[in-house]
């Protein structure tokens, strides 16, 4: 307990008695009786031969239970282990190689580190750090291309991350990072730990190819990432049809089924070869294992078809489309619980740009907008 406040009162022997209170703060001062602690309390870390000089090896990790003046910041200091001076250790805790080391001239080396913290008088306390020297890395890490489509309003992509590289490698202590190019980081960002890919606001509409690369710190191997951005029209939203999938996840849809979908729906709808096919966004269906896909087909005119005509054509192609995955439904209006006519239930679609999903699989990912769909009976 850092402090007491207590309320004092003096009361006289008068008649009527007569009172009067003060507050008194009492502070306990921290005595510096506790000694750092290492967590864990011993260390074991590897290093690949012929890194080169100040690679990172490991992080020492120390907690002091006294207060912030008597706990940090700490003086590390290696007291054993290292009279041939291999290594150096940081303020921050952090050891380092201070040489280039050579399987074949040791394989382990053990260092009693001290770390001293800074209250008076001084605490101390003390760890051993196991450092194994291994082969350098001989298998260069495998990356899977990765394409990523991203639909989005006009001029209004806020950004986000969009993806990840899924990379491996047979090296078991290999670290690997990631890398892009410097003339596409105005519009692209790689996380270097994890290959996760981020987009900036404002994408244009169009088809980017990145220059990514991952590298073990000896071998270094580009990765096929393409982006593919597409940007809606509101006239789009007026003339789509959604298709509702039975028992799937956006992810599965996405990894497993997307692409043979894609091309049996292009063949059920599209009366005309220069007719384009627009999947708009893929949703859960809230409280239940379905999911809605919603799309639009455009004339080589640039007119977009009725649902109407659509769902027609859906209808005499659903066997085919079953093929490919389980269809529950083919939706243009949603008046399910509404006690009115066809004619006289109306459907708006609305989007909110600003709310992206992202469905990632190692191969494809899928960046969508969330779509809200309202219906009404009309008088």
């Amino acid at each position: 307990i850092s402090g007491y406040s207590l309320v004092v009162q003096a009361r006289d022997s008068g008649t009527p008695p007569l009172s009067s209170s003060v507050t008194v703060n009492v502070d306990i001062s921290d005595v510096n009786d506790n000694s750092p602690v290492f967590t864990p309390a011993n260390y074991t870390a590897v290093i690949q031969e012929n890194k080169p000089v100040g690679t990172s090896i490991l992080q020492l990790v120390v907690t002091d239970k006294d207060s912030f003046h008597n706990g940090p910041p700490f003086t590390f200091t290696i007291l054993t282990g290292n009279e041939e001076e291999e290594f150096t250790l940081d303020p921050h805790g952090v050891l380092r190689s201070a040489v280039i080391f050579k399987h074949m001239v040791s394989t382990e080396y053990v260092l009693c580190v001290q770390a001293k913290d800074s209250g008076r008088p001084q605490q101390v306390s003390h760890t051993y750090v196991q450092v194994r020297v291994i082969e350098e890395s001989i298998h260069k890490p495998t990356a899977i291309p990765l394409e990523i489509f991203i639909v989005t309003m006009e001029d209004d992509f806020p950004g986000g991350v969009i993806g990840k590289i899924h990379a491996t490698d047979q090296d078991v202590y290999d670290v690997l990072t990631y890398t892009l190019k410097s003339e596409q980081k105005s519009l692209f960002k790689v996380n270097s730990h994890d290959g996760k890919i981020i987009a900036l606001g404002g994408l244009d509409n169009g088809k980017y190819v990145l220059n990514v690369s991952v590298s073990d710190g000896r071998f270094q191997v580009p990765i096929d990432v393409v982006v593919h951005v597409e940007q809606l029209l509101q006239e789009m939203l007026q003339n789509t049809v959604t298709i509702r999938f039975e028992s799937v996840s956006p992810e599965d849809f996405v990894g497993l089924h997307m692409h043979g979908f894609r091309r049996t729906l292009r063949n059920a709808v599209l009366s005309q070869k220069q007719d384009s096919l627009h999947i708009i966004s893929i949703q859960p269906v809230a409280g239940s294992s379905q999911l809605d896909m919603l799309f639009a087909v455009q004339m080589h005119s640039g007119s977009f078809y009725k649902p109407a005509y659509l769902i027609q054509k859906l209808s005499n192609a659903r066997r085919h489309l079953e093929n490919v995955i389980r269809i529950s439904a083919i939706l243009e209006k949603n008046c399910s619980g509404l006690d009115c006519q066809e004619q006289h239930c109306e459907q708006s679609l609305s989007i909110d740009s600003h709310s992206l999903m992202t469905y990632s699989t190692a191969r494809i990912s899928f960046v969508c907008p969330r779509f809200y769909r309202n219906v009404r009976c009309m008088c």
